[in-house]
């Protein structure tokens, strides 16, 4: 007989344009997913995030005032979930929150290393009466490690392949992969950018969050100087473990960056420079599994940045010898498969069972990751 548990997972990432839901059942023979759904963030809110990840210093009431808020956003999610699929409380064994990260210091970069998420998970329990695990991260990091990426164990549960080395690409704001061996243990690490430095210069200089297909990225010329620039950033030259965030590849950087390519040759107009964003996240991506230890079979791409096609002609051209796919092809549409992860890594910490992986994030042993609350 199939037992069968019923778990939520909520995610928000460092796009922070909406939060992610999936009801996720997980039987004996793997894991389904029940349902999803998707809530977007209101632009105060994003707004909001935005300054605390970014600006040195922000009111303590306001961070305070924004994890509520927060709070309050993730709840909606969860709830608006089992609505759209009649799931009561009773039946979510427990909602594993991501939380919004808003600062990541890992280990190897800053003296005093921290990770932290928002988005209050009391309020969450108490709203959706449910068990709740979050903070996921800060136990990694208490154990030596990067305290991400988190979800190549999720990766190495569900996707792996007994006879083919397969590498799983996130691309989300933060761009991350997953090399799954099949005679080998499990490695992960963040490549650079996603999406964050792409939707951010969209947004500047045409007004939308993103951009849509990759259009107007298609419609630049890549620059050749200016991506050689953006790829000299000593983080590319770091060996893993390694992740990074919003507070090292933002549009201030990118900024100081343009201001010295300009000085050395001609300005770079808005197109030109997205296009040369696109080549930046591709490139990193295809540098990162070129250096693989082992030559790779097959690669599934998830997150957002599978809808740029743009991205993904490129990752194409320069993994040419190498089949592409989405996560779709592996029974999870990119998009939930985060979220996905995240309510499987609420299942171990209520089973008492590590989540990490220390070869992923260089932590001195496996450890219990979450906090648990409303129990």
């Amino acid at each position: 007989m199939k037992q069968e548990q019923l778990y939520i997972g909520l995610m928000s990432g460092t796009s922070v344009d909406s939060i992610d839901a999936v009801a996720l059942q997980l039987h004996n023979d793997g894991v389904h997913i029940r349902g999803t759904y998707s809530l977007p963030i209101p632009k105060v809110i994003r707004a909001n995030v935005f300054s605390l990840s970014e600006k040195n210093e922000v009111p303590v009431e306001f961070l305070c005032e924004t994890d509520t808020l927060l709070g309050e956003l993730f709840s909606d999610a969860a709830i608006e979930l089992m609505s759209s699929c009649s799931i009561k409380p009773k039946q979510i064994t427990a909602i594993g929150s991501h939380g919004q990260t808003i600062r990541h210091a890992p280990p190897g970069v800053h003296q005093i290393p921290y990770s932290k998420q928002i988005g209050d998970p009391n309020i969450i329990a108490t709203r959706t009466g449910c068990i709740v695990v979050a903070d996921f991260r800060r136990a990694d990091i208490a154990s030596g490690g990067q305290g991400a990426p988190l979800v190549p164990a999720f990766h190495e549960e569900i996707f792996r392949h007994p006879h083919r080395h397969r590498a799983i690409v996130n691309i989300g704001g933060i761009a991350n992969i997953t090399s799954l061996p099949k005679d080998q243990d499990c490695i992960g690490f963040d490549t650079g950018p996603g999406n964050t430095l792409i939707d951010g210069w969209c947004k500047k200089h045409i007004g939308s969050d993103f951009d849509n297909n990759g259009d107007w990225g298609a419609s630049g010329v890549v620059c050749k100087p200016l991506l050689n620039k953006l790829k000299s950033h000593p983080f590319f030259e770091l060996p893993a473990p390694k992740s990074t965030g919003r507070e090292t590849f933002n549009l201030a950087w990118l900024d100081s960056q343009l201001n010295q390519c300009c000085v050395e040759s001609k300005p770079v107009s808005p197109e030109d420079v997205q296009a040369s964003l696109c080549a930046l996240t591709s490139q990193t991506i295809a540098d990162s599994i070129h250096d693989l230890d082992t030559k790779v079979d097959e690669v599934f791409v998830c997150g957002g940045g599978v809808k740029n096609s743009l991205i993904m002609s490129n990752l194409e051209e320069q993994l040419d010898d190498v089949a592409i796919e989405t996560t779709e092809n592996l029974g999870i549409h990119p998009r939930w498969v985060e979220a996905a992860a995240f309510a499987w890594l609420a299942m171990r910490r209520i089973k008492n069972l590590p989540g990490n992986v220390p070869a992923v994030t260089g932590a001195k042993r496996r450890v219990l990751l979450g906090g648990i609350y409303g129990a």
